[in-house]
């Protein structure tokens, strides 16, 4: 049986221990890990973000203990320099004006093709990289996969806050990234050779410099041999990045299951499957979503117990029950996007969100 590894990136706030605001520190946290967390941290675009990434995982339980141990390192770090981190998919009152960009020939080119647009994509994601057999099979899984992400995106909300508003959505951060260009639910592709046409077309045109301008929120990606998961916020607890990864990985089994029993899934237009993103930005795991199917909208709940349904039976073969089934704890406690604003409703103050956020995020961590 193929292999579903797992390689997972979170982005994390840098912020302000006194201040709870963004601050653009990241070379402090990059020197100041350079002995323990050297080949995990990265740079981004902006300087108040730093990107931790796990090695190449072969099931999930190897995912939560890289991921809690990088993360307790990370933290650490981060207290000795007088910072802290924070999962979210954005800061509830930083402005992008005030949060410089990264010196970097990359991100340069970014801001002179995009301007404003980039300066002001202060955001924060979590992406999620399953193995898969080969290219031609990517496509395919990446095809039926669309349908599944706004399910998945619900239960990352995380984003309700924008620049010291309250934006009345549960995930502010899409409409953010929604300003590049090459983003969203990816169209079908009939093949790969159609896939690296278009590829080649936007290059051979100048559009693009290489293939990771494209930045859908699903991508068979361009050098490594994964399909990449971009659409989620940034999850507040470990827990949450573990149970999503668990859902994507189970995903990705079971719609190759069903291509090796010469069986598929819908294929969905692009059209439809927006209205169904949209939703869930807005409303998060409240959100009615339209059943394709039955042609009628239907509660949330109703679509994550048909989807954890479908991946029953690939569940136990990659060992990752407990971590799946934890999407039944999300729909208990609400998502980040849910417990934030609820603490504003309790405190009305944006410090207080920011510091629940911060505790969330150092949840189940303790560090020397």
């Amino acid at each position: 049986m193929h292999r579903f590894t797992i390689g997972v990136e979170e982005e994390y706030q840098i912020i302000d221990a006194e201040s709870r605001d963004l601050v653009s520190h990241v070379s402090k946290i990059i020197e100041g890990g350079h002995a323990t967390l050297k080949e995990n941290l990265k740079h981004e675009m902006h300087e108040s973000v730093i990107e931790m990434e796990t090695g190449i995982c072969q099931n999930i339980s190897g995912v939560r203990a890289e991921l809690t141990d990088l993360r307790k390192r990370l933290i650490k770090v981060a207290h000795e320099n007088n910072l802290r981190v924070s999962g979210g998919g954005t800061h509830p009152f930083s402005h992008w004006k005030n949060n410089p960009i990264t010196k970097d020939q990359r991100y340069d080119k970014i801001v002179s093709d995009l301007g404003d647009v980039a300066r002001s994509n202060l955001i924060f994601g979590l992406h999620v990289h399953i193995g898969i057999p080969n290219r031609e099979e990517g496509i395919r899984i990446q095809n039926v996969m669309r349908y599944f992400l706004p399910h998945i995106y619900a239960l990352s909300t995380n984003s309700p806050f924008w620049v010291g508003s309250k934006t009345g959505f549960k995930s502010y951060r899409h409409e953010v990234f929604a300003k590049f260009p090459r983003t969203g639910i990816p169209s079908y592709f009939n093949s790969v050779a159609e896939f690296d046409a278009y590829i080649d077309l936007m290059i051979k045109t100048g559009t693009i410099d290489n293939a990771k301008k494209i930045w859908w929120d699903l991508r068979v990606h361009p050098f490594y041999p994964t399909i990449e998961f971009r659409i989620c916020d940034m999850p507040l607890r470990t827990d949450e990045t573990v149970c999503l990864a668990a859902i994507m990985q189970c995903l990705v089994a079971k719609i190759y299951k069903l291509h090796e029993q010469n069986m598929s899934f819908r294929s969905y237009r692009r059209l439809l499957l927006n209205e169904n993103k949209w939703r869930a930005s807005k409303e998060g795991i409240d959100a009615h979503l339209i059943d394709f199917g039955k042609e009628t909208s239907v509660p949330f709940v109703a679509l994550l117990k048909e989807l954890l349904e479908f991946i029953d039976d690939v569940v136990d073969e990659l060992d990752c029950r407990k971590e799946v089934e934890y999407a039944w704890e999300i729909m208990k406690n609400g998502t980040g996007a849910d417990r934030q604003l609820k603490v504003y409703e309790e405190t009305g103050d944006l410090k207080a969100v920011v510091d629940y956020m911060i505790a969330e995020t150092e949840f189940g961590i303790t560090y020397e």
